[in-house]
């Protein structure tokens, strides 16, 4: 059973209690059987059997007053020969005191001497097995109150700092769960934003058209068929990062969905064409090769062209867009400008300011840039990043 069990099974003042009936019993015992090695006899042993029993008392305040009970019972010791009652006293002078040396050496001292006095006042039979004795019995007990004081004391300081690890594990824990927040609002503000906005352009498209022809009206439809299933496709890889265990599809890698990897610089012609297939002209220029980019560098190049031709989508229709990206050794620079809009923009597309906020920390994270203002009555966003950021976290915008 250890100490905090025992306390909470034993209040301190039974176990207390305890400790004062055993040292009394014990006293008097020895008085009897070992009456000063026969100098005293008859009433005299009666008294102090008497007297050792009742000086065990003294140890019901040890806790309050650890140093007087002590100073009691080793001069209570050098008249009656009380050893339990100075053992006990002696530990708890080791446990109470265990912060003073000065206190410990002093009563270890002090115990020695008047052990030695007591056992020498029985007659010529000291010797060195008696000093010995005197040694163990007071500072045995001494050394064991000490230990014992110790291991609490580094007990307590174990759980504290437990205490201080769980909340520090705690804090570090929901950082990293509002990081993955924001970063899965990242990525599903570019799903939602751009897929569904192109399909919401073309719906309003053949909305407003006279007289379209089937087969454009064909086109277009199949071009809002394609974004939604890919909205829906990336939506679920997203989604199935949040919980990958919950479905069967999830555990058994044979029915687990091939995920598809993140876009890159390969991917910018394609996404200028489904902005074509909007009514925009858009003209796309490359340099250099940022295929050869690291793939974080080139994921967060498609999010800025994504997010501007998305931007322009929504608030500049019909607009004639640029898009530029020049590679170089050290940098890689992302310039989009839009015109003016050639027609009303849609008033049904919902627009939060996560965008352009989300590519800003893609860019912090990269040790890179973010500028977007207006430009000439339209608009222009330019991002520059360096080639081979130094602190890149590869996990931060990516899926």
């Amino acid at each position: 059973m250890t100490a905090p069990a025992l306390h909470r099974r034993w209040p301190p003042r039974r176990v207390d209690a305890v400790v004062v009936a055993v040292a009394a019993v014990l006293g008097v015992a020895n008085s009897w059987v070992k009456p000063s090695n026969g100098l005293l006899t008859g009433q005299s042993i009666a008294l102090v059997a008497s007297f050792s029993g009742a000086v065990a008392l003294v140890l019901w305040w040890r806790r309050r007053a650890p140093r007087v009970v002590a100073c009691v019972l080793l001069v209570a010791h050098m008249v009656a020969f009380t050893p339990t009652a100075l053992a006990v006293a002696m530990y708890t002078v080791g446990d109470e005191c265990r912060r003073s040396a000065r206190t410990l050496w002093a009563f270890g001292v002090a115990g020695c001497a008047a052990d030695l006095v007591a056992v020498q006042g029985g007659g010529p039979q000291w010797n060195l097995r008696e000093a010995a004795y005197s040694l163990a019995a007071v500072v045995g007990p001494l050394v064991v109150g000490y230990a014992v004081a110790l291991r609490r004391d580094l007990a307590a300081a174990a759980r504290s700092e437990l205490v201080v690890v769980e909340r520090w594990h705690a804090l570090l824990v929901e950082q990293a769960r509002e990081t993955e927040r924001r970063r899965i609002a990242r990525e599903m503000h570019d799903v939602v934003s751009h897929r569904v906005g192109h399909m919401v352009l073309t719906a309003g498209s053949l909305e407003v058209a006279r007289d379209p022809d089937p087969e454009q009206v064909a086109e277009k439809a199949g071009l809002i068929r394609t974004e939604g299933r890919h909205a829906l496709e990336e939506l679920r890889e997203i989604l199935g990062v949040l919980a990958p265990d919950r479905s069967r599809e999830s555990r058994d890698p044979h029915h687990r969905a091939p995920l598809t990897p993140q876009p890159d610089a390969s991917a910018l012609p394609g996404l200028a064409d489904r902005t074509r297939q909007t009514g925009h002209d858009v003209a796309l220029h490359v340099s250099g090769h940022p295929e050869g980019l690291p793939t974080v560098v080139q994921q967060a190049v498609y999010r800025a062209v994504q997010e501007a031709l998305t931007n322009a989508a929504k608030h500049a229709p019909g607009a004639p867009i640029s898009v530029t990206v020049n590679s170089g050794a050290d940098a890689v620079q992302v310039t989009v400008v839009n015109g003016p809009p050639t027609r009303a923009p849609e008033h049904g597309l919902p627009s939060g300011g996560n965008g352009l906020l989300g590519l800003r920390e893609r860019a912090a994270l990269l040790g890179g840039s973010v500028e977007a203002g207006p430009y000439q009555g339209g608009f222009r966003l330019s991002l520059q990043l360096p080639a081979r950021p130094g602190h890149a976290d590869p996990t931060g915008p990516s899926a």
